[in-house]
């Protein structure tokens, strides 16, 4: 159950109660595609740096292990040792990214796997029995995430293809929780919202899948090559036809940035990969701008990344030290920059969620992003 505490503005301020535990609303999502944070991140350090939520990928696991190994070890809480919520993704967005390896038909998707080739078919139906053999708190929609230059003829084809998709999985995820075998007869469903960059489109799908009844609902097809411009044009029209009494949930976004942009907009779900992936190539987040540790100047640094951060980095190594470990290729180098990042995101939420709370938002942005703004 999803409870909107405060508005300030269009910016929600919330909690979704979940079997596996409350998550305060707006949340960062830390993306964890094979069950683990790339970068040597345990579940123990996602404790330590104030995660809510661990975001998994369905194609991802039903490729390896496979969801059915992970079914008779328990479910993917007790397989990654995680007692707080997870989300799983669909498998939808590898539709798009995998596009040289697919074939997309009414029944659903017929994949090459892309680590040993081998034919695999995910249909929605297939996508939630993967779902629910990983147990996750949260399932994705079965979606089709179509290139956001698609022309408008393939993009109207595509939505209303996901949104008879979209009853395919309400329809099957009501029976699997009804299975006494079921790991969580509690998971929750949120239906996705596509479209690409037409407004029209995009407005007319949110107002459908609004009417369903759902446990959230997700902004997709965004951040995956169009402008910012479009990215912020596309959820003001689309977030207020979004039901206000729900989670909305902005996929794959993004920087510190777009994500203060979006709350702003009425979104209250993020993940994105920038986080890990920039940490592991030494780029930190600060409240200065951000700082590539590869940089000579840090060469004699004894500074924390950042003074008064409460990170387990900053807490005990000093920036030299950190861009040592970077230029030998030790993987505790790696480490120490993603745990950095992921706490300062992390920390962000919590700062936005006090914002709200205070009735302060717009005053806490304009802050923020002049920060953000400055180069390190």
């Amino acid at each position: 159950m999803y409870e909107l505490i405060k508005k300030d503005g269009l910016a929600k301020r919330g909690r979704l109660h979940t079997v596996h535990g409350t998550v305060e609303t707006p949340v960062f999502m830390n993306v964890g595609t094979a069950a683990a944070i790339k970068g040597a991140v345990s579940t123990d350090d996602l404790r330590q740096i104030k995660t809510q939520v661990e975001l998994s990928n369905t194609y991802h696991l039903h490729v390896r292990p496979g969801d059915e190994i992970v079914k008779k070890l328990g479910g993917l809480h007790r397989f990654m040792n995680w007692d707080k919520p997870i989300l799983t993704d669909s498998g939808g967005f590898q539709v798009f990214s995998l596009a040289s390896l697919r074939k997309i038909k009414e029944e659903g998707v017929h994949f090459h796997s892309h680590i040993d080739g081998r034919k695999i078919f995910m249909g929605p139906e297939e996508s939630m029995q993967i779902q629910s053999n990983l147990a996750s708190t949260i399932a994705m929609a079965f979606d089709e995430c179509p290139s956001s230059v698609a022309d408008r003829k393939y993009m109207a084809n595509s939505v209303a293809r996901t949104s008879r998709w979209l009853k395919r999985c309400k329809d099957e995820m009501a029976r699997l929780n009804s299975l006494p075998d079921t790991i969580n007869p509690h998971q929750l469903l949120f239906g996705i919202n596509q479209g690409g960059i037409y407004e029209d489109i995009r407005v007319e799908h949110a107002q459908q899948i609004a009417e369903m009844d759902l446990d959230g609902y997700a902004v997709g097809g965004l951040a995956v090559g169009e402008s910012h411009e479009d990215m912020y044009r596309i959820l003001d029209a689309v977030v207020p036809h979004l039901p206000k009494d729900k989670p909305t949930y902005l996929m794959g976004v993004g920087t510190p940035a777009n994500i203060l942009e979006a709350v702003d907009r009425g979104v209250d779900f993020f993940d994105c990969v920038y986080p890990s992936r920039n940490g592991r190539h030494g780029h930190v987040y600060t409240n200065h701008g951000k700082m590539n540790l590869f940089n000579a100047k840090y060469e004699l640094d004894e500074r924390p990344i950042e003074e008064g951060c409460g990170c387990p980095a900053c807490r005990s190594y000093s920036r030299a030290y950190i861009r040592h470990l970077l230029k030998a290729k030790e993987m505790l180098g790696m480490r120490l920059c993603v745990l950095h990042n992921l706490y300062f995101y992390n920390t962000m939420m919590e700062e936005i969620r006090d914002a709200i709370d205070a009735g302060e938002y717009r005053q806490y942005k304009k802050r923020k992003l002049e920060k953000l703004s400055q180069k390190s």
